[in-house]
C-alpha cells in the first residue's frame, strides 16, 4: 500500500529541489550578467587609456612622429587594405592557399614604388646631373653625327617620299604605368596598385617633404616600408582567416530531436548539478 506520507514528502522534495535549480539558475544569468558588464567596462578603460597614451606620447624621432601621424590620420592604410583585399582571384598556378599573384604583385608594385619617391634628395640631384651630364655628351655626339652624315641618307634626297608608319605617341600615363611596372609581375596586381598609389603619393609626399632633417627622413622612409610590409602581411593573414567551411559539413544534414528530449536532458544535467551541492538529509528533515 502506498504511503503518502512518503509520496507527499516526495512531492515536496521535488518542488524544493526545483526551487533550488532556479535559485542556481537565476544566479548564474545575475553573476554572467555583471561578468559581461565588467568586461565592457573593462575594454572601456583600457581603450580609452591605449587612445590617451597613443594621442600623447611621442617618440624621440619627429619623423617617426611624422609617420605616426601620417599612417593614422590619413587614408592611406584604408586605401591598400581594400585594393589589397580585393583581388582574390586565384589563377591556376597559384597555390591552393596563401597569398595569391594578383595580390603579390599589388605589394611589390606599392613597396617599390613608395621607396622611389622617398628617395634621398642628395640621390634625386645626383641622378639630375648625371642626367644632364649624358644630355650634354649625346648632344655632342649627335650633332658631330649629324654633321657628318648630312646628305649621306636617301632620306635626305629632295624627291625622298617619307611614306613610313608613324610613330606611336604615347600618353603620360601610359608612359608612367611602364615606369610603374615591375616586369613578371602580375598585371592586374600592377594595375590596381597603380591606380591606388595615385591616391596616396601626395599625401605620403606632403608629410615627407616637411622633413628637413637627414636623420629624420631617413628614419621615415625606412620605418614606412616596414610598417607597410607589416600591414600587408596583417591584410593576408586576415584573408586566411576567412576560411570556408569544408565541403563534408556542407552536405552533411542536421540531425534533428525533439524540443522535449532536449528539455529533459538539460533538466536532468541540472539536477545533479544541484544535487551535487544540496544536502539531502537536511532537505528532508526540514521538510518533515
Amino acid at each position: 500500500m502506498i504511503d503518502r506520507k512518503e509520496v507527499a514528502t516526495e512531492i515536496q522534495l521535488r518542488e524544493s529541489i526545483r526551487k533550488a535549480i532556479g535559485i542556481v539558475k537565476a544566479r548564474r544569468a545575475t553573476q554572467n550578467q555583471q561578468e559581461a558588464q565588467l568586461r565592457i567596462m573593462l575594454r572601456s578603460l583600457i581603450s580609452e587609456s591605449q587612445t590617451a597614451v597613443s594621442t600623447t606620447a611621442k617618440h624621440a624621432s619627429t619623423g617617426i612622429n611624422t609617420l605616426e601621424d601620417l599612417l593614422r590620420n590619413s587614408n592611406i592604410l584604408s586605401v591598400l587594405e581594400t585594393g589589397y583585399k580585393s583581388l582574390t582571384t586565384r589563377a591556376k598556378d597559384d597555390a591552393p592557399t596563401g597569398v595569391t599573384k594578383q595580390r603579390k604583385s599589388f605589394r611589390n608594385h606599392t613597396l617599390v614604388a613608395v621607396e622611389k619617391i622617398l628617395a634621398p634628395e642628395e640621390s634625386r640631384k645626383e641622378a639630375g646631373e648625371d642626367i644632364e651630364s649624358t644630355e650634354s655628351t649625346e648632344d655632342f655626339d649627335i650633332s658631330e653625327d649629324i654633321s657628318l652624315e648630312i646628305g649621306d641618307r636617301p632620306e635626305d634626297d629632295p624627291d625622298f617620299i617619307d611614306v613610313g608608319a608613324e610613330e606611336t605617341v604615347k600618353s603620360d600615363g601610359e608612359i608612367e604605368k611602364e615606369q610603374f611596372t615591375i616586369s613578371g609581375e602580375d598585371m592586374t596586381g600592377r594595375n590596381k596598385a597603380f591606380t591606388d598609389f595615385q591616391t596616396i603619393e601626395k599625401v605620403i609626399l606632403r608629410a615627407f617633404d616637411d622633413l628637413d632633417n637627414p636623420e629624420d627622413r631617413n628614419l621615415f622612409s625606412e620605418y614606412l616600408i616596414k610598417n607597410l610590409s607589416l600591414y600587408f602581411d596583417k591584410y593576408e593573414s586576415d584573408l586566411a582567416d576567412d576560411v570556408e567551411p569544408p565541403e563534408a559539413a556542407l552536405d552533411a544534414e542536421p540531425t534533428l530531436s525533439t524540443g522535449e528530449a532536449e528539455d529533459e536532458e538539460i533538466a536532468n544535467i541540472e539536477l545533479q548539478e544541484v544535487i551535487k551541492h544540496l544536502n539531502i538529509e537536511d532537505i528532508i528533515a526540514n521538510l518533515l
